[in-house]
């Protein structure tokens, strides 16, 4: 189901009104049939695929908390396995056969693999990443075990964050599933507030930029350098609209039932370096691979070159992670470099970044933007050739443009995108809004729907964190 659909419209605030209508011991069984139709909307047998996620980290945590010596290490393993091989049978199968036949050509040999007509289940990374934590964290002893079958299913199949994140731990979401909740005013105040903003951000920001980007990527060929050059930029806004959007949706629908999930996204696009925009975009999966990959590898407790390989390892596994194309790879140890590149600067030149905004944090906010975006441009483009020929196309594209574009729209929402991030810098919309006297927070609302009715996007873009 879509957050920005008449379905999920009706849907909400009937499994709302649902959840503080029953017993309190009962909601669990309210969230997990209303969490399994939430996401059988999509595809419904794939639905089968997640409770076989259930089952295998639901059994595997309680048999790690009871046995002892390397019988507890051999079923982590046996449960980390069984998700990676279920996310990498969907989601790399015909990437890895892609690959082993140029590997053979190159040798002059012919492979012909066995290609599979599937479609990745909707969210498979961000299901297996988050159970996978659930049963680390029990193998750690940082976590006891579900003895609730019930209360376990609901962690990973929570219908407002089921299906891109935030990729949520079982200390605080469980806890909160677990929770009594009353129907405060509060939280509906600031639940309407987030779904409503969230849907403001992705229906009328993201959606009336996409129809360009798109357009532009098809060919970039018949366009204008200055046209492709806005067009990159254009993306950047584009996809944080899109899973901000998506994201602070979850937060609103998840407010509503008293549930409390982390924030996914800290204005991004106003970081200083590019340590400090993953440290605000997409929070929850960096802050996944930090606790599960970087620090296991021995974080930067380790010599120098053994650090920089950490950190290229991590970002190059999280593009891996984004997508079965070594676009994606590309893109990660793109931005691994980059962060290296800046430490090894602030190192050299005994560089630290002040707080608050001068002109050099503003000049310093500019360069960490552009270099995102160009590296945006690899996530984007479906092959390396077609990231090639958009970065060529940016200064070098001798056409005088074959097609016309007019980018009046975009730059507007990009303009208005620009205006809330300055805004809501280290705050989160429910909250400031809140400080707004009465009048002006109730004008706040009507802009907001009236942008909804007026300016959303005649066509429906699915969320882009879905295919992940």
């Amino acid at each position: 189901m879509l957050f920005n659909s008449l379905h999920f419209l009706f849907f909400l605030p009937i499994v709302v009104g649902l959840y503080y209508l029953i017993s309190q011991k009962f909601r669990w069984i309210l969230i997990f049939i209303a969490s399994c139709y939430f996401y059988m909307v999509f595809v419904p047998e794939y639905i089968l695929i997640l409770f076989l996620i259930i089952i295998i980290d639901y059994i595997s945590a309680i048999t790690i908390e009871r046995v002892g010596g390397k019988l507890k290490l051999f079923y982590l393993i046996a449960s980390l396995t069984a998700n990676i091989s279920l996310l990498a049978f969907f989601k790399y199968f015909n990437f890895l056969n892609e690959n082993i036949v140029s590997l053979f050509s190159i040798f002059g040999k012919e492979f012909h693999p066995v290609n599979l007509n599937i479609i990745l289940p909707i969210g498979l990374s961000f299901h297996t990443f988050q159970s996978m934590s659930y049963t680390i964290e029990v193998y750690r002893g940082h976590q006891k075990a579900e003895k609730h079958l019930g209360y376990f299913a609901n962690y990973v199949l929570f219908f407002p964050q089921m299906v891109a994140g935030p990729i949520e731990r079982y200390a605080t979401l469980g806890n909160e599933l677990r929770n009594i909740h009353e129907p405060l005013y509060k939280n509906f105040s600031d639940g309407f507030k987030l779904v409503l903003f969230g849907l403001f951000v992705k229906m009328t920001i993201a959606d009336n930029i996409a129809p360009y980007v798109n357009q532009i990527y098809l060919d970039p060929l018949k366009y204008k350098s200055y046209q492709v050059l806005l067009s990159v930029f254009l993306f950047s806004f584009q996809i944080y609209a899109d899973f901000f959007g998506y994201s602070t949706i979850a937060l609103g629908s998840a407010k509503l039932l008293g549930v409390n999930i982390m924030d996914n996204f800290k204005t991004p696009y106003l970081s200083k370096s590019v340590s400090e925009f993953w440290s605000r975009w997409h929070i929850s999966l960096s802050t996944w691979f930090r606790d599960y990959l970087y620090i296991p590898l021995g974080g930067n407790r380790v010599k120098l070159p053994r650090w920089t390989l950490n950190i290229l390892i991590v970002f190059m596994v999280s593009g891996l992670w984004h997508g079965a194309n070594w676009t994606f790879v590309i893109w990660g140890a793109l931005h691994g470099l980059m962060l290296l590149m800046e430490k090894y600067f602030s190192l050299k030149f005994k560089f630290k970044i002040k707080s608050g905004w001068s002109f050099i944090n503003i000049l310093l906010v500019l360069k960490t933007f552009i270099i995102t975006s160009f590296i945006w441009v690899f996530f984007r483009a479906e092959s390396f050739e077609k990231a090639k020929n958009i970065l060529k196309a940016c200064f070098f594209n001798n056409n005088t443009g074959i097609e016309k574009i007019d980018f009046i729209i975009p730059i507007v929402f990009v303009l208005v995108m620009i205006i809330f991030d300055v805004l809501f810098f280290n705050s989160r919309v429910d909250n400031k809004i809140s400080t707004f006297k009465t009048v002006y927070r109730w004008v706040f609302y009507f802009v907001i729907l009236f942008c909804l009715l007026i300016f959303s996007g005649t066509q429906k873009f699915t969320f882009i964190y879905f295919q992940f």
